[in-house]
């Protein structure tokens, strides 16, 4: 029998109960699921990459075939490293969808055995987005609904210090 492994990559800055209701549904999908957080990203972080594997390890723990990693470059190159079968993709609303099918399509015609699978959050994690999170956290809202409680303490330290490093 061929064991299945998957990647669900991302910036995760922070990993959201989005992301961790994907990855859930991913975790009873495959034998194999490696949550990869993107180093060299376009976007800027709030987070280092040692703070977001950090987190992402914890909040994953629970799961026994999940692995937190990282990554540097193309993802189709990581997935051949990593022998991975399956890239998973989360789809919140339609303005995700175009960006990720072309994502998809370019992946495929880089390397055709490696197949993009799509996964819907819960609906009631659909509006959620990590700039979202961070946005309100910057400002002192109440981010509960939205991470586990390990993160909305990282994200209150965080602008906490960098509050003190302004002043």
């Amino acid at each position: 029998m061929k064991r299945i492994t998957a990647i669900y990559p991302g910036t995760f800055d922070p990993v959201t109960l989005g992301h961790l209701d994907v990855l859930e549904r991913a975790s009873k999908m495959f034998d194999k699921v490696i949550i990869a957080a993107s180093e060299g990203s376009a976007k800027s972080t709030l987070f280092t990459l040692h703070e977001r594997l950090e987190m992402l390890r914890s909040v994953t723990a629970k799961y026994k075939n999940v692995k937190a990693d990282s990554f540097n470059g193309l993802l189709v190159q990581y997935a051949e490293k990593k022998k991975a079968n399956v890239i998973i993709r989360g789809l919140r609303a339609i303005s995700d969808f175009e960006y990720e099918f072309q994502m998809a399509l370019t992946n495929r015609k880089i390397s055709p055995e490696l197949e993009t699978v799509f996964l819907m959050p819960n609906e009631k994690y659909s509006y959620i987005s990590s700039t979202f999170v961070r946005e309100i956290s910057k400002y002192s809202g109440d981010v509960s609904a939205f991470v586990p409680e390990l993160v909305k303490k990282k994200l209150a330290m965080k602008y906490k210090k960098q509050t003190r490093d302004q002043n």
